[in-house]
């Protein structure tokens, strides 16, 4: 591969790193409004999701690059890290599924009726949380993996 294409790689991945430590802070942000089932939270939800979105898909560009270039070398010097790699691709899908549901839940409660607004609510605050939790839980096996190898 031409030396370009691998630094535009590499630029990439960086930019996915410190966005996907961004995202883990910035999911905490609803979690914490939508503990009083009153506030507003718009715009934390929504850029939120946003946010993980766009992580995910930067993610998911540079999975064909990290498949021809570095899979194969990472699983030969650690099979261990290489493991760990993998279990950050699956929980970062858990990451990106739980804020969607999360937004879709807060937003559906506002043209619910009253019961089913309050449920809502706690199934979206729920969500926030644990999508924070396991975007931490990425994004420190992301910083473990960049570690010890980068395009």
């Amino acid at each position: 591969m031409r030396l370009e294409a691998l630094t535009l790689l590499r630029c990439v991945e960086h930019v996915h790193g410190h966005l996907g430590w961004l995202a883990a802070a910035v999911l905490v942000h609803p979690a914490v409004l939508l503990r009083d089932g009153k506030r507003r939270a718009h715009a934390a939800v929504a850029t939120a999701a946003g946010l993980v979105t766009l992580v995910a898909a930067l993610g998911a560009w540079l999975y064909v690059g990290y498949r021809e270039h570095l899979r194969q070398r990472l699983f030969i010097e650690s099979r261990t890290v290489g493991l760990l790699f993998e279990r950050k691709e699956h929980l970062a899908f858990g990451v990106l599924l739980l804020a969607w549901a999360g937004a879709a839940a807060y937003f559906a409660s506002s043209r619910a009726g009253e019961a089913t607004r309050e449920h809502l609510r706690k199934v979206a605050y729920r969500a926030f949380c644990v999508s924070a939790a396991l975007a931490v839980v990425v994004a420190v096996l992301g910083t473990t993996v960049a570690v010890c190898l980068s395009f």
